[in-house]
């Protein structure tokens, strides 16, 4: 006789060697795994199948950004406190389809409202907000599986949707007592020990596996039914994608 069948979800988010994937079985007949994927589409088809797949990552994109990027930026900044500097600001459409910095730059400031040009940092992310982006457009039924999450979001619902204490980071170095902080919340959800102690992949620093499980909490919450949105409902961009956080 067969036994429970496996149930299987996914926590990404980007890493330098492409995206660090935490697969979780909520039917725990199946030990979970950490991996690093070159390519986003990899991990949906994945034979593991995830049902869903949370990933810190903007999803859907504006025709014209308004103060303060999206409204999902624009309703989760708010809650974060002093952590709401790790919500930035999607760009609209035109920019991030823009190939090099100062294209990209031009594109934003001439469809943002006031008129705004995009940080390096955020250029640097537009190669994996198109690739998501390429593929949903291409493939809508994954719209089903495939939700935009943000780790500092879910922490937030983690900490009984009050802001975190301490920072991830600073000045760019791994903070531990904000590592700790994160650590401490996810073992309160549940996360076996020796995943939260497993080693970042190559490719990836710990701060990326940790992003992932949180989000990876969010991906069980989708599936569950219990997780929100911000907005709630979702809204859409002009191709169909949804544009919210969920946590």
């Amino acid at each position: 006789m067969a036994g429970p069948k496996a149930v299987w979800i996914a926590g990404v988010d980007g890493c330098p060697a492409g995206w660090i994937v935490v697969f979780r079985d909520l039917a725990d007949t199946e030990p979970p795994q950490v991996a690093v994927f070159q390519r986003f589409a990899d991990i949906v088809d994945h034979v593991r199948a995830p049902d869903v797949v949370a990933v810190d990552m903007p999803i859907g994109l504006p025709d014209r950004a308004g103060p303060g990027g999206r409204g999902p930026e624009r309703l989760v900044r708010p809650l974060l406190g002093q952590r709401q500097s790790s919500v930035f600001s999607v760009p609209a459409r035109c920019a991030v389809e823009a190939l090099d910095y100062r294209a990209a730059c031009d594109a934003a400031f001439a469809a943002s409202d006031p008129p705004r040009k995009v940080s390096k940092q955020t250029f640097c992310l537009f190669a994996k907000i198109r690739e998501i982006d390429q593929l949903l457009r291409s493939r809508p039924a994954l719209l089903t599986r495939v939700r935009e999450s943000h780790p500092e979001v879910a922490f937030w619902r983690m900490n009984g949707f009050r802001p975190l204490a301490h920072p991830k980071k600073i000045r760019s170095r791994v903070n531990p007592a904000g590592m700790a902080e994160r650590r401490g919340l996810l073992r309160d959800q549940g996360l076996p020990g020796a995943l939260l102690d497993h080693a970042a992949p190559r490719g990836a620093a710990l701060d990326d596996l940790i992003d992932a499980l949180a989000v990876s909490v969010v991906a069980a919450r989708i599936l569950r039914g219990s997780a929100v949105s911000f907005p709630a409902p979702p809204v859409r961009d002009a191709h169909g994608l949804p544009i919210a956080i969920w946590a």
